[in-house]
């Protein structure tokens, strides 16, 4: 019944809507978005941010999460 294409949408459907309230919704964390590491670049006229380890380091809790719920399923 999981192996029609059409399930696979919907569950993305509702995890990006749980996550777009979370992030709505949700205080925001001390200090995440501006780590050591993250690139800032503040000119006259230009403002350039990169979050560079910040994506990383969701980037291994991402993994490490996936990983987890894999190895639990499988």
């Amino acid at each position: 019944m999981l192996q029609h294409p059409a399930w696979t949408m919907i569950i993305l459907g509702l995890v990006l809507t749980i996550a777009g309230l979370l992030w709505l919704f949700a205080p925001p964390l001390p200090g995440f978005g501006k780590l050591p590491g993250d690139i800032n670049i503040e000119k006259q006229n230009v403002r350039f941010y990169f979050p560079i380890m910040t994506c990383i380091i969701l980037s291994v809790l991402l993994t490490g999460i996936v990983w987890t719920v894999r190895f639990f399923f499988k």
